[in-house]
């Protein structure tokens, strides 16, 4: 590897140099989500199109795209909001061709999570997804790649480029430390890193050094608009999911949350128990008392304000985690040292360094004089003034002072704490993540953060996130103390498996990326435990089922790792239960219209007791019954749809919910006809439609077509407004 990268201003010379190097066979391993460096993505597969002598295989996953439309009345709507969302932002050439059945036969695409749900039809990425864990991918990744491509933040200091993996340290820094042994054995491996300006530069461990990457493209033409899915709103449903979960956080603890309306729900609940304590204490004091968990809350999280706050840990760091930060709940502090945070833990020390930090490091066994590696840890750590150097058993203040580094000297203490020691600790974390992916929005705010509490958001590698493993997990159980790992989950089973992935022919929803490792984390912590979220019905061309199925044919978690379960009808503590008390416990908090059905099935199969009912309490699990429980607070502006701001306008807003009822109205043919008849009959459309027919270009009509859409969208958004 060179010393500094050679730099391009044009893609298509990166790419000839990349081909000069490694051959014409190759193998591109991309992050993903926003972290893929489009320009560089396309003109390889540009280049593989027009060469068919040339193989393109692409390692990645969570290929995004801009949303897309299947008929003229989607596009009305989406297409100005695609214009003015999400900009410049240039497709993936790649996942065009291969959802419309083109790609070359000299390509091959590889994703190992895909967009949830978008590629079911799709046979091609159905039989080339990789299952595994978003631990794993880097070793299947290392056995074959010799190109690896990412987006990449750039600033000079003093003179020099520095570097920030930014959005996707995530499988890149565990993919970095291999290329040298890799290069060493014969095989040659070139790294690109395409310049965006509109990346936050991330500091900590996503900051590289610029040798990191071979080539270093930098042109105005990569300077795109990020990718950014703008919030959705938050229902009924998952309003009560995330006020559930809330109340299993500790104080104290540990957070971990998955993307979407679930994990912002979440947020929510939490912002509302510490903004409004009093409002949400009695809310979930009542919903407890009535479905009998207050205990359960009582023990595993609590309802009382965050005095001493939470640490983030997660493979993603959803915009959520920077509101918790920004509402005073995201504020406990981990650190780089075992014996520091062992003491933090215990109480035995604060952030203030004083004499009774050193005791404590003393009664670590650091020290008393302090060697090279103790004084580079605890440096790591912020024990030490910026500038303070080292040089054998002495300590070099900023201010010229030196003394012994002795720990239990009382000269040489006194000198310490005047001179060398920080006034508090400095290098805490707030949050250690994989990738981001968010709004607008979300992105400036974090490029607008002081780089000072920039660094306290630290992106890492999922081998730090996502697991135990590795020399240092000692320092992460301590930083994990009283973990909740929150994820989303499609269905669970009777007897406490979860299907999060794919479906029971085989087909892949989405993948199982970080959510095993999660799950398996939980149970192997002390304190901690997994929360899986499942709404508990879903509905599909007009019929409702259950997502609390007595079997399925497929799993993502197998029912040995059981925990907690969370639906909108309330928790089902699994853990430590017997087969009899998890089917008890999840029939209690599944939809009322289904729990005879999956109680019978459970006797049948002989797994509970002939003459067990199912009590009152929980027989009343209606829509309905949900509803009603967060009407009164609805009324007081509480629980919004979109409680985090959207990039939708007020009109979209409307026309959003009145198109997904139309939608599904329409979604048999029967329903298609009811549907026409009842449009054609309204002849009136009244005035206060016009700004919602304007926005769809349907307030002039002039061809049948336009006058029948016209009519429908009316009458759809008569029932809505």
């Amino acid at each position: 590897m060179t010393s500094s990268p050679r730099l391009f201003d044009s893609v298509g010379e990166c790419v000839e140099a990349a081909l000069q190097r490694v051959g014409r066979e190759i193998v591109l391993a991309v992050p993903l989500g926003i972290g893929k460096p489009v320009p560089l993505v396309n003109e390889f597969f540009r280049r593989a199109v027009s060469e068919p002598s040339l193989g393109l295989k692409i390692v990645t996953a969570l290929s995004l795209r801009k949303p897309a439309w299947s008929s003229d009345l989607e596009r009305r709507f989406l297409e100005p909001f695609v214009a003015r969302v999400f900009g410049n932002y240039p497709e993936l050439d790649y996942v065009a061709a291969l959802r419309s059945g083109r790609l070359p036969a000299n390509v091959e695409v590889v994703e190992f999570f895909l967009e949830s749900g978008a590629y079911l039809n799709v046979e091609y990425s159905q039989q080339h997804h990789l299952c595994a864990n978003y631990t794993h991918v880097a070793r299947e990744i290392l056995a074959h790649v010799n190109v690896i491509g990412q987006m990449v933040a750039k600033r000079i200091v003093a003179g020099e480029i520095a570097l920030s993996l930014s959005c996707n340290p995530d499988v890149t820094l565990d993919l970095l430390p291999h290329l040298s042994a890799i290069r060493r054995a014969g095989r040659e491996i070139v790294t690109i890193g395409e310049v965006n300006s509109q990346l936050p530069f991330m500091l900590g461990d996503a900051e590289v050094s610029a040798d990191s990457f071979d080539s270093l493209i930098e042109h105005p033409s990569c300077d795109y608009d990020l990718f950014c899915p703008p919030n959705m709103a938050i229902g009924t449903v998952d309003h009560m999911i995330g006020l559930y979960a809330s109340g299993l956080v500790k104080d104290g603890g540990t957070l971990q949350l998955g993307i979407g309306e679930l994990g912002d729900a979440v947020v929510y609940s939490l912002q509302l128990r510490q903004q409004q304590n009093a409002v949400y204490s009695a809310l979930l004091g009542d919903l407890g008392a009535a479905r009998g968990f207050s205990d359960l809350v009582s023990r595993v999280g609590g309802t009382q304000t965050f005095a001493t706050g939470l640490y983030a840990c997660s493979e993603m760091f959803v915009d959520g985690f920077l509101d918790l930060y920004t509402s005073g709940i995201l504020k406990r502090r981990v650190y780089a040292h075992e014996g520091i945070q062992r003491g933090l833990n215990e109480g035995r020390i604060t952030e203030a360094i004083d004499s009774a930090c050193l005791d404590w490091l003393l009664e670590c066994g650091i020290g008393p004089v302090l060697d090279e590696t103790e004084f580079r840890d605890l440096t790591a750590a912020g024990l030490f003034l910026e500038g303070v150097k080292f040089v054998g058993e002495v300590l070099i203040a900023p201010d010229g002072e030196h003394c012994r580094a002795d720990l239990a000297d009382p000269a040489s203490r006194a000198h310490l704490l005047a001179h060398c020691l920080a006034p508090r600790l400095r290098n805490g974390v707030l949050l250690h993540g994989g990738f981001f992916l968010g709004p607008k929005d979300f992105y400036g705010a974090l490029r607008d953060l002081p780089e000072g509490e920039r660094r306290l958001f630290n992106m890492t590698s999922v081998g730090f996130t996502n697991q135990l493993y590795g020399a240092d997990s000692k320092l992460k159980t301590l930083q994990r103390a009283d973990a909740r790992f929150v994820n989303t989950t499609m269905m669970v089973t009777l007897l406490g498996a979860a299907v999060s992935d794919g479906l029971e022919d085989g087909r892949v929803v989405s993948g199982v990326g970080g959510q095993y490792n999660f799950v398996a984390m939980a149970h192997a912590l002390p304190g901690a435990r997994s929360i899986l979220a499942v709404r508990s019905t879903r509905t599909k061309e007009g019929k409702v089922t259950s997502n609390v199925l007595w079997n399925y044919g497929h799993g993502t978690i197998p029912r040995h790792l059981r925990d907690i379960v969370i639906t909108e009808y309330g928790i089902a503590d699994l853990r430590g239960k017997t087969d009899s008390e998890v089917i008890a416990a999840l029939l209690n908090v599944a939809d009322s219209r289904f729990q005879e059905a999956l109680l019978a099935r459970a006797k049948q199969a002989g797994k509970i007791a002939r003459d067990y009912r199912i009590p009152d309490i929980h027989r009343g699990n209606t829509p309905q019954a949900i509803e009603a429980a967060l009407a009164r607070f609805r009324k007081d502006g509480l629980f919004p749809e979109f409680p985090f701001g959207t990039d939708f306008t007020a009109e979209e807003i409307v026309l959003a919910k009145a198109l997904r009822q139309l939608k599904e109205r329409t979604s048999t043919l029967s329903g298609k006809g009811f549907a026409v008849a009842g449009a054609l009959v309204h002849s009136d459309i009244p005035d206060r439609m016009k700004p919602y027919l304007e926005r769809m270009a349907l307030d002039r009509p002039k061809t049948f077509g336009e006058k029948l859409m016209r009519k429908l969208i009316a009458a759809e958004l008569m029932r809505v407004i």
